[in-house]
């Protein structure tokens, strides 16, 4: 195949080394801008699963309790420890009631 291609490519070695070039550059910008941004919704490399097994060695990674830490530095008001800054019922309209 690439002789056939090769053998194709008009103008002597100067344009069938162009011609080459071209191809090669037409290709890799066609996997780069066509075929690879429709392949990777099919393809695993965003679904990672982190776990760990409990090592049951102190300050291991993935231990809740580090040691000197006594929990939140800020001191939030009960009741508010996911304060949000923004409004998370806006787009979460009630349902009508069925008396009205």
């Amino acid at each position: 195949m690439y002789a056939w291609i090769w053998r194709k490519l008009p103008f002597g070695l100067p344009g069938k080394l162009a011609g080459s070039l071209l191809i090669a550059t037409t290709a890799v910008a066609l996997l780069w801008y066509v075929v690879f941004p429709w392949a990777e919704p099919l393809l695993p490399f965003d679904d990672v699963q982190v776990t760990q097994e409990d090592s049951g060695v102190p300050g291991a990674p993935g231990d809740d309790v580090i040691p000197g830490d006594d929990g939140p530095a800020d001191d939030a008001p009960p009741g508010d420890e996911h304060d949000l800054p923004y409004d998370t019922d806006r787009n979460n309209t009630p349902p009508p009631d069925e008396d009205e």
